[in-house]
């Protein structure tokens, strides 16, 4: 782990150094007690994943990477979770395509 080498092919991201998965919960409640010692707002560590999906679409990262990073199944799946950012990403898509096409600008 150290040398960021895989000694194992056990295929976990975040393994034990014998390679047997470390559950989940684990990583939000080592979140939460980092947080609880510091002054800021209370978010949850999904927060944190959520909030990179929606900047990345947001700053015009194709759907099909944010769904690929996420390990979502579908593109589908993403954009309908996501589609809340998409309503501000209309307008600058017409305002492009209006510069593109007519040379116009806001």
């Amino acid at each position: 782990m150290e040398t960021g080498v895989r000694t194992d092919d056990s295929g976990f991201v975040f393994a034990r150094p014998d390679g047997s998965p470390i559950h989940p919960d684990y990583f939000s409640q080592t979140f939460d007690r980092l947080l609880a010692k510091l002054d800021i707002p209370r978010i949850r560590l999904h927060d944190l994943r959520h909030t990179h999906a929606t900047l990345l679409i947001k700053e015009g990262v194709p759907a099909k990477v944010v769904s690929e990073r996420l390990g979502h199944a579908s593109v589908a799946f993403t954009m309908q979770v996501y589609q809340h950012v998409l309503p501000g990403m209309q307008a600058d898509a017409a305002a492009t395509f209006g510069e593109i096409v007519f040379g116009l600008q806001d």
